[in-house]
């Protein structure tokens, strides 16, 4: 879209763009800035034309907020999370798998479906384009997406050219996640090993892959103060759906370290957090609504007695 036909409401969005993707993305400053940069410049037509908005390849260990980042992405360029096609390219590992992204010939099994990148992308033009594991990929689907990153379109089986030019496209990798992990630990800069990183990703990838990306992108590991942001996260999460069946949660500062402390395995970054909040609070909160010990106007406090998560109810059910 040429920067005389954004909306205002465009505009917005693209000039308070690391604002809202810090909001749902903790730790990564540096990233999200990359990211805002990048995309602005993509949007302001200042790219080469028809080439996606902008491509990157975020580089990190898992659980660290590369997945967060493309969702954040979708929601805040194109207003809806759904605005994210997701393709996990450890499943495009062989050969033939290319058939999958843009079909089969005719004549061929399966030409009468589909391919499952190009149809996606017909079907959703203005939408963030997640390809994970990227490095596991065969060197012919990288090949097939060397043109979508130079020209912004891709000729499916059929013969029909699907347009890239509306997409951000986000691959994602965990080369080089062991040595962002040490950095994280040590409270080191990632700037401290960018260039042997770099050096790593180069090595995996082919110099004209590479050089049609706009950015690779290097996520740190996460500590134990932006474990406990994204408990604090996820935890509004929870109490925005209790809320909407007007349940208050009350959380103590010891309750949110509790939880925080329990999903803290830095290999795994968030995601054990994720599973620590939905068996230690989410379950029991179930188990009480549907037990109805729990119901709508009251509120429930959640403390640390001793070495376990304590939940009492406050204010009386209603009657009748």
């Amino acid at each position: 879209i040429p920067v005389a036909r954004l909306t205002e409401l465009d505009r917005r969005r693209l000039l308070d763009l690391e604002d809202v993707l810090r909001a749902r993305v903790v730790g990564q400053d540096d990233a999200v800035s990359a990211v805002a940069d990048a995309v602005r410049a993509g949007r302001a037509g200042l790219n080469h034309p028809g080439r996606p908005v902008g491509s990157f390849l975020f580089v990190g260990p898992t659980g660290v907020g590369k997945t967060e980042l493309a969702q954040a992405l979708a929601g805040a360029l194109f207003g809806a999370p759904d605005r994210l096609v997701r393709l996990d390219m450890s499943e495009y590992s062989e050969r033939h798998s290319v058939t999958r992204l843009i079909g089969a010939p005719p004549g061929y099994v399966g030409h009468d479906e589909p391919g499952q990148l190009t149809d996606a992308v017909r079907r959703t033009p203005y939408s963030v384009l997640l390809l994970d594991e990227i490095e596991k990929a065969h060197p012919e689907v990288l090949n097939v997406l060397l043109g979508v990153l130079d020209a912004g379109r891709l000729t499916d089986a059929r013969g029909r050219t699907v347009n890239f030019a509306n997409t951000v496209i986000i691959m994602t990798s965990n080369l080089g996640a062991s040595e962002l992990l040490a950095v994280a630990a040590s409270g080191r800069s990632v700037d401290e090993v960018r260039e042997p990183l770099l050096a790593s990703v180069r090595g995996h990838f082919r110099p004209e892959f590479l050089n049609r990306l706009d950015e690779v992108v290097l996520f740190a590991g996460l500590g134990p103060a932006e474990l406990r942001a994204v408990t604090l996260l996820m935890l509004a999460q929870t109490t925005q759906r209790l809320a909407a069946q007007d349940i208050g949660l009350v959380l103590d500062p010891s309750a949110v370290d509790w939880l925080a402390v329990r999903g803290y395995q830095p290999e795994f970054g968030a995601r054990p957090l994720r599973r620590v909040i939905g068996r230690e609070l989410e379950r029991r909160l179930s188990r009480m609504l549907l037990a109805g010990e729990l119901s709508s106007g009251q509120t429930v406090r959640a403390t640390v007695d001793g070495d376990s998560l304590d939940l009492v109810v406050d204010g009386e059910p209603p009657s009748g």
